[in-house]
């Protein structure tokens, strides 16, 4: 996890080489200190703005974190009021390290009476992110090592680990070389918001579906609806946004309430502060196709505290035949295919796409998914999209604008409107987690493209199977020019298909062959009669124009009739089509002086009836053959 917690120069603590003083470790509750809030990655905007709304100084915005400034009193209210948050964290020392041993060393400088005792129990949780350090499990070993050899010098005795419940818990976090060690004011992470008590098979986080909402900007305002609601998280938390109901209300306990320092007086009368509560104006409704679902989401709604507040009814999204208002929003969060199967998951999302159009004239939808796929299904045009995360998939949620028509039939907006779409689509544009994602796509399509080839085209007409030889040497001399430096790739588009690839001797790239394109056909250099290979004397070479065809003239192919050089056996001689009914002229069992008598004259070898000119061997001997002369 790649964590920028970035802390101010007067924030952080001195390093004291006696030992840290427990006024380090310990502060009044008027006084302030740095303090490091948690949350998942493209949702630090919208944590930010709680925490500004909190009363939190020096805010800045990290890598799924946000760094602030407060006192106690605001530590109290970020655990019980952040509804994007998953921690929050109270450092208490920074130091660097190269090693494990320095690790351990710069452990035990702490004055750890200041936050443990004897009787405490405690627990480290580390996070890593190092090219020195690679197993963030060592590093917590290393630092629970240190805590405990400290007490042991010192009193011959140490405080117990314990890993499920924890009195103090303890957070080390190691971006290279550097070490923060915090105090985990939240204990579990607060997502555990404690009203649910059952959940379907792939329910949503409550931060992110806190996020969501967030996002959107609905504060309650309009109606809102879930058509695939599942165990109803999403509705619970749109209630509590709605209605201000802080989301920590229903936890049994904070890790801060076993601090030396806690003050039960100042969290009970910030647990019990409902000045911030409003009434429910709209409607919330959530419906599913299963009925287990709004089973389990009933259970989750009633100990939350909400059920006459949202109305469920089994009901599957394609038989809504009208709106439930005029105007409203919409999020829902369906399907992706991953850990819910779905055997159409396409038509799933085109049945959306249609029931938005047809049925939800005047709402605003948010649909989080997975798959672009999916949202090329719906068939809408987004007008805002959110990258998020949902647990390690990299999704989104796509704002959509339902109107009646067409989009090119809607009057002109107004002029602010045009003005918010495009702070928007900077905003989206400046996202870190949509410029990444847009930067990777960009590269993946450059790379695709650095190795497209044109299509082959046609080549002209040939004479007799192969263009002459002049034609052919024009060609390569209309060669484009080679790159001056060996191995040097080129990508220009006007490569003729029949060219050669490079000169002889010169490095090819490998990636000239994962190109995805047919390779081209070599062309050889003319033939040398004089040069080829030895024959012996009176062997010819085939022709060009019928080996193309498949048919070889060769003396030593075995298509051949007549003797074999190879064998030294006589095969029958097919005469054509024509000559079906004709008996062939010499038998298996004829003698090669028969053979000589009998053999059937092709065209161009000598005149009908001439007798062949094949000089005579001896018996057993093999017939030579030579190339017939011009006239014969």
């Amino acid at each position: 996890m790649n964590e920028d917690e970035r802390f101010r120069d007067e924030n952080e603590p001195v390093e004291n080489r006696q030992g840290l003083t427990s006024e380090v470790g310990i502060t009044r509750h008027s006084e302030e200190f740095p303090m490091i809030a948690k949350t998942l990655a493209e949702l630090e905007d919208v944590l930010a703005e709680e925490l500004i709304g909190l009363g939190a100084n020096n805010v800045e915005i990290g890598t799924r974190m946000v760094s602030f400034t407060g006192d106690n009193a605001l530590m109290y209210k970020a655990n019980l009021h952040c509804r994007t948050a998953l921690r929050i964290l109270k450092p208490i020392y920074n130091f660097k390290a190269e090693t494990a041993d320095e690790v351990y060393e710069a452990v035990k400088l702490v004055n750890w009476d200041d936050y443990l005792s004897l009787n405490t129990t405690f627990s480290i949780d580390a996070v890593v992110y190092s090219h020195i350090f690679t197993h963030s499990k060592f590093v917590a070993y290393k630092v629970k090592d240190a805590i405990a050899d400290w007490f042991a010098e010192r009193y011959d005795k140490r405080p117990s680990v314990s890993l499920t419940n924890p009195d103090v818990v303890f957070n080390i976090h190691v971006s290279h070389n550097k070490c923060t060690l915090s105090l985990d004011s939240s204990g579990e992470s607060l997502h555990k918001r404690g009203y649910r008590v059952a959940q379907t098979e792939a329910p949503i986080s409550e931060v992110l579906a806190a996020g969501i909402i967030l996002k959107s900007g609905w504060k309650g305002d309009t109606t809102f609806i879930d058509p695939m609601c599942g165990s109803g998280t999403i509705l619970i938390e749109a209630a509590m946004i709605a209605m201000g109901i802080p989301p920590g209300i229903h936890r049994q306990h904070f890790a801060f309430e076993k601090w030396k320092d806690f003050d039960e007086e100042l969290f009970s009368a910030i647990y019990n502060d409902d000045s911030g509560t409003r009434e429910l104006k709209h409607r919330i409704i959530g419906s599913d196709i299963s009925p287990q679902a709004i089973a389990i989401a009933e259970k989750n709604i009633k100990n939350a505290g909400l059920k006459k507040y949202i109305d469920l009814s089994v009901k599957p999204f394609q038989q809504y035949t009208e709106a439930p208002d005029s105007e409203g929003i919409l999020i829902t969060n369906p399907p992706y295919g991953e850990r819910l199967k779905v055997d159409e998951l396409e038509v799933l999302y085109a049945m959306i796409g249609e029931r938005l159009k047809h049925i939800f004239s005047g709402f605003n939808a948010y649909i989080l998914s997975y798959r672009k796929e999916s949202f090329d299904a719906i068939g809408l045009k987004h007008t805002r999209r959110f990258f998020l995360y949902n647990g390690a998939l990299e999704c989104e949620m796509r704002e959509y604008e339902i109107f009646s028509g067409k989009r090119r039939e809607r009057p002109k907006e107004e002029a602010g409107r045009e003005q918010r779409k495009e702070h928007d689509y900077q905003a989206e544009r400046n996202s870190k987690e949509g410029y990444r994602r847009s930067k990777r796509a960009e590269r993946e399509g450059e790379g695709q493209d650095e190795f497209d080839r044109p299509a082959r085209q046609e080549r002209p007409e040939r004479r007799g199977g192969r263009p002459e030889r002049g034609e052919r040497s024009e060609r390569r001399g209309e060669r484009p020019e080679r790159p001056e430096r060996r191995g040097e790739r080129s990508f220009k588009t006007e490569r003729r298909p029949y060219e050669k690839r490079g000169e002889p001797g010169e490095r090819n790239d490998a990636s000239r062959h994962n190109t995805g394109v047919k390779p081209f056909k070599k062309e050889y250099p003319p033939r040398d009669r004089n040069n080829e290979r030895e024959r012996k004397p009176g062997g010819f070479r085939a022709d060009k124009e019928f080996e193309q065809k498949g048919r070889s003239f060769d003396a030593r192919s075995k298509d051949r009739g007549g003797f074999s050089r190879e064998d030294h056996t006589l095969r029958e001689r097919s005469y054509g089509p024509g000559n079906k009914g004709r008996k062939p002229a010499f038998g298996k069992e004829d003698k090669p002086g028969d053979f000589k008598k009998r053999t059937p004259v092709r065209s161009g070898d000598a005149s009908n009836g001439e007798r062949s000119r094949r000089p005579r061997t001896q018996e057993g001997k093999e017939p030579r053959l030579r190339r017939p002369r011009k006239g014969e």
